[in-house]
């Protein structure tokens, strides 16, 4: 397997600066796209219900099958893969944002109107940065499993390296099936691993001193 790796290294590493940039940017998207949505469930409380019911369906939706179904609008490539990655990422980003922003003590809010806040102060200022330790903890979520989903989008010809996974697969009996398959699995926990370490640091430095556990 090192000699597999010795000999690869170059195409090895660019495929998992590739699966790592697809899953990066798809969660970008994702938290930014939870958040405001999240925003408007606050403003309107009668959407919760609808959000926690999407964010529930959305997830027993096997990740092959949104593929298909979106390989005739969007085609093979990196398109698919994307939006693929990033429908997955945005579910437990918005439940977690859901929850972070409805569970600000009424107390502050109130005290922040005191102050003279308008609504988009109190949101800026108040809400979001007592509720970010849990959209936090949903990003982290939201990042491990976008790991995964990324993998399958190789079969559609998205980048990383699920295509490893899918060649090992392919050859099985083959010279070099195992190895395929193995460092494209493992590849994938070592950035999966290397991000959440990264997602922990941006925590840190993030969340405000009193309320950091």
């Amino acid at each position: 397997m090192w000699d597999f790796i010795v000999e690869r290294h170059q195409q090895i590493l660019y495929d998992g600066f590739q699966h790592a940039y697809l899953v990066v940017l798809a969660v970008a998207a994702a938290t930014v796209i939870a958040i405001l949505l999240a925003m408007l469930v606050t403003k309107v409380p009668r959407l919760d219900s609808v959000a926690n019911m999407l964010s529930a369906i959305g997830l027993t939706i096997p990740g092959f099958a949104l593929v298909g179904l979106l390989m005739p609008a969007t085609g093979i490539g990196s398109t698919t893969a994307f939006i693929c990655v990033c429908f997955y990422a945005t579910l437990p980003i918005l439940r977690n944002a859901v929850v972070g922003l409805q569970g600000v003590e009424p107390v502050l809010i109130e005290s922040a109107r005191g102050m003279g806040m308008g609504e988009a102060a109190v949101m800026a200022r108040v809400r979001l940065p007592l509720a970010w330790p849990v959209i936090l903890a949903g990003i982290r979520v939201s990042l491990q499993m976008s790991m995964g989903i990324a993998a399958i989008a190789a079969y559609v010809l998205g980048p990383g390296l699920g295509s490893y996974i899918f060649s090992g697969l392919a050859q099985i009996g083959g010279k070099n099936a195992l190895n395929y398959a193995l460092v494209g699995t493992l590849g994938v926990v070592v950035l999966a691993l290397l991000l959440d370490l990264l997602l922990v640091l941006v925590g840190r430095l993030t969340t405000s001193k009193g309320i950091r556990v």
